[in-house]
């Protein structure tokens, strides 16, 4: 459905005193060309007293002839017409075999019809470099036409001009300098010139306010618009009249509706005709209204539907908090590229070679919006069957208390940059080991793609094909190996460090002491297990020295009371942080957050409550108010607290335990990548990314953090991005308001739009539809013992059968997705229509 405006447009004439009015010719009627659909048309004139005979002139233009029988002081003509702005394709045509190329040559009939379009204008020498200068004609007759159009849209500049008349081509050409009436002659000149019919177009012009600002270039009319315009058509065999706008630099479109299409511009004067000798003041006035503007994806509600749509909001907000119901909403819109909607990773395929730059762009967008100091994790996603590899998955983390996580954005790499090499992994190791305070015979192992394997996959080879050429069957086996052997076999991949939290509290920077071991193998040096994920991935661990036990990781059950993090300066010792954040005092013992994990046989204990120490924190920019007390020994008595079903059980490293958790430093695409082992709590994940942040500082090198993201007990929000059929999905945190669901949802879109996204896309047949890939909507709890649906099983059978009861629902919500046009139509809904 389109947009119907109502244009008015009144033009008066006041003379001194009564006058007698010759005949006069008036050429307001939209002309019988016009593609833009006319609903309703009137013509008022004044005086009342008068004759009026509708005829078409030469050129089948519409032309009202007025004659007075009597003197009048006042002559004013009235337009009112009514438009149905549907959306127009201005290369909506066919060209025959001859034309589609130019230079091309009309038949000897067409010549003879078309000879007043044909005769040229201008023999002036300006002109003439003028026309030297344009587009040489070569190549496709739209491209030649965008471009020749375009010439002129950048030579003219464009003025309102008040006086009568046209400019010759040669003055508007030395003025550089013309109103639309000139630069419309121009091109008519220019057309001709190259031997094509063009003709002089006068008409109305229709602009309304976009929706949505665009991204780049011109944001267009701040108010909806209308005037009276010029603008040039071509002859083009196959497809008739093709209007071009050198005003704009654009073809003609809905909002051109032409009223007189002549060979000369003094034949399509809106209005002709004499009068006796009289003083006269001139005026006119134009204006356009919307008068039915259905729903569309850039605006599918009015102001006034979506006030109604936020109070019903608000009132259902205050019904479930009353009923204290803790539901939080969440979601996964999908966005397509507003560029390349057509390109496969757009259409069927879940990545593609701009995905990830897109992503990249999203994702550090929605950090400056929602998470400041939040940290970036390029990790891993779905791994599908039949897909030679894990999804990529770019998350944004950050702390629920508001505190930093990370603190300088442009030390989180972005895509395709950097120039990182395996001797910039090796320095950042050894650094990276002094912030972790390992000790000074800690050292970094490098780890290497193992030769035997490549080597057995090159000998296996025809002996008349090269390593570049190898012919493989699989296309990632191919690409793997050319990528190892021209990478150099001998040269490290990355540099791994084993790491463990141990027992004691570190002595300078870091809130824990970590321990470190030496990795030995059989072969003396580490081999990666061969594959195309990061290295840490891959650790050759069932070749290490075998262990009786060793320290193992699970995952922490998300029923158990989410327990506050420590504040920012209590992970940390050493100097103040003076931008952010200060603490009057450091805790002595240890704090040991909520992960659970098993150790082989060997179980450590919590420790006991120490008496209560206080930290008092202030925030200095912005202010959050009063400064909050910490109660570090409340902690570990909440942690062993007997209301808890599941007691937590902490473990810690002792000398003689190996250790088989790992960071791993790889530089990669140019990138250097951090790789995060996994921790048992999200504190000790904490004290490594600080690490890593102040290495990364310390040789102003951005890296990325990848492999394990911290344990999901409830303290960080996330948002994710990640590849989909089609689409890039974005996994957005919960809210637990109706507020704060429109300002995540608004923001959300904004910044997607912004990162050049759209959340619609075209069909086959041109009609406009949603992204697609789900755009799930996900309701739940803050931690699984909050969620309504969990407390209250009951109503999910409630929620499940209301939907059953109210099919339209499905619909509503589905649009496309459900019926006939579903993955999976009911039998009765995919029979054709009879």
């Amino acid at each position: 459905m389109s947009i119907s405006v109502a244009l008015n447009h009144r033009t008066t004439y006041h003379y001194d005193r009564l006058i007698n009015l010759a005949p006069h010719v008036v050429r307001l009627r939209p002309a019988p060309h016009s593609r833009t659909p006319i609903k309703s048309y009137s013509l008022r004139i004044e005086p009342e007293e008068h004759f009026l005979n509708w005829q078409q002139d030469a050129y089948a233009n519409w032309s009202a002839r007025l004659v007075f029988p009597k003197p009048a002081r006042v002559f004013s003509v009235t337009v009112d017409l009514v438009a149905d702005m549907v959306a127009i394709n201005p290369f909506d045509f066919f060209l025959e075999t001859s034309a589609e190329k130019v230079p091309f040559a009309y038949t000897p009939e067409q010549k003879k019809d078309l000879r007043p379009y044909l005769r040229k204008l201008s023999r002036a020498k300006v002109f003439q470099d003028f026309v030297a200068r344009a587009p040489a004609q070569e190549g496709n007759t739209n491209d030649w036409l965008v471009a020749l159009n375009g010439y002129v849209a950048g030579a003219i500049d464009y003025t309102i001009r008040l006086e009568p008349g046209v400019q010759s081509p040669a003055v508007t050409i030395q003025k550089a300098l013309g109103s639309c009436r000139d630069s419309a002659w121009l091109l008519v000149a220019l057309l001709r010139e190259f031997g094509y019919a063009a003709r002089f177009v006068s008409g109305y012009l229709i602009q309304l306010t976009a929706d949505q600002k665009p991204i780049e270039g011109p944001a267009g009319p701040a108010d909806d618009f209308t005037d009276l315009h010029a603008w040039c058509e071509v002859y083009l065999p196959g497809a008739g009249w093709v209007g071009m706008d050198p005003t704009s630099g654009l073809f003609a479109g809905e909002g051109h509706i032409p009223l007189a299409a002549t060979p000369e511009p003094s034949t399509a004067a809106a209005i002709t005709g004499a009068h006796d000798k009289a003083e006269v003041t001139f005026s006119f006035d134009m204006s356009v209204k919307r008068i039915d503007e259905p729903p569309r994806v850039t605006r599918p509600l009015s102001p006034q539907q979506w006030a109604e749509i936020d109070r019903a909001g608000q009132a259902i907000e205050a019904r479930l908090q009353a009923q204290d119901m803790r539901l939080t909403m969440g979601g996964e819109p999908t966005f397509v590229s507003a560029i390349d909607r057509d390109g496969k990773e757009w259409t069927t395929e879940a990545v593609g070679p701009t995905k990830r730059l897109y992503a990249d762009r999203l994702i550090r967008r929605l950090r400056d919006r929602f998470a400041p100091h939040g940290v970036l994790h390029h990790g891993q996603g779905k791994w599908y069957p039949g897909e030679p590899l894990p999804r990529w998955a770019y998350s944004l983390i950050w702390r629920g208390d508001g505190l930093p996580l990370w603190s300088d954005a442009d030390l989180i790499a972005p895509e395709n940059t950097g120039h990182a090499t395996h001797e910039t992994a090796a320095e950042f190791s050894e650094r990276l080991l002094d912030a972790l305070e390992l000790g000074d015979e800690a050292h970094a192992h490098p780890v290497y793609e193992d030769p035997l394997h490549f080597m057995g996959k090159e000998a296996l080879l025809p002996d008349n094909v090269t390593v570049e050429d190898n012919q493989l069957e699989d296309p990632q086996e191919r690409a793997r190996l050319v990528r190892m052997l021209n990478n150099g076999l001998a040269n490290p991949v990355s540099y791994v460090i084993p790491i463990q939290l141990a027992q004691a509290q570190a002595s300078k920077r870091r809130r824990f002491r970590w321990a470190t071991d030496l990795w030995g193998t059989r072969r003396d040096k580490l081999f990666l297990i061969p594959g195309d994920s990061p290295a840490g991935y891959r650790l050759p661990l069932n070749s290490l020295t075998k262990a009786e036990e060793f320290k193992q990781y699970f995952r922490d059950t998300m029923l158990r009371r989410k327990k506050a993090l420590p504040p920012r300066k209590a992970l940390r010792r050493g100097e103040a942080d003076e931008t952010d954040y200060e603490t009057e005092e450091f805790l002595d013992t240890p704090f040991f957050g909520p992960g659970t994990v098993a150790t082989g046989g060997i179980y450590g204990t919590v420790p006991a409550p120490a008496p209560a120490r206080r930290i008092r924190q202030s925030r200095r920019d912005p202010a959050p108010g009063p400064a909050q007390d910490y109660d570090e020994s409340q902690w570990l008595r909440d942690i062993d607290s007997s209301d808890d079903w599941l007691v937590g059980e902490y473990s810690y490293w002792v000398e003689g335990m190996p250790i088989r958790t790992a960071m791993a430093v790889e530089p990669r695409d140019g990138i250097l990548h951090v790789f995060m082992p996994p921790t048992g709590s999200s504190d000790e994940y904490l004290d490594l990314v600080e690490a890593v942040e102040e290495t990364a500082a310390a040789m102003n090198l951005p890296v990325r953090i990848e492999g394990y993201e911290p344990p999901r007990d409830g303290n960080f929000n996330v948002i994710r991005v990640t590849p989909d059929p089609g689409v890039i999905e974005v996994n957005i945190h919960p809210a637990t308001s109706w507020q704060g669901l429109k300002e995540i949802n608004e923001a959300l879109y904004e910044e997607a739009r912004q990162s050049g996204l759209d959340s619609f896309t075209f069909m086959v047949d041109g009609r406009l539809t949603g992204s697609g890939g789900g755009n799930h909507i996900v309701v739940g709890g803050q931690t699984p013992a909050d969620s309504p649906f969990l407390r209250r099983p009951d109503l999910v059978g409630s929620l499940v059968r209301y939907w059953q009861r109210h099919p339209s629902l499905s619909y509503l919500f589905s649009g496309t997705f459900i019926g006939p046009t579903s993955q999976a139509p009911r039998f009765d809904e995919g029979l054709a229509d009879k």
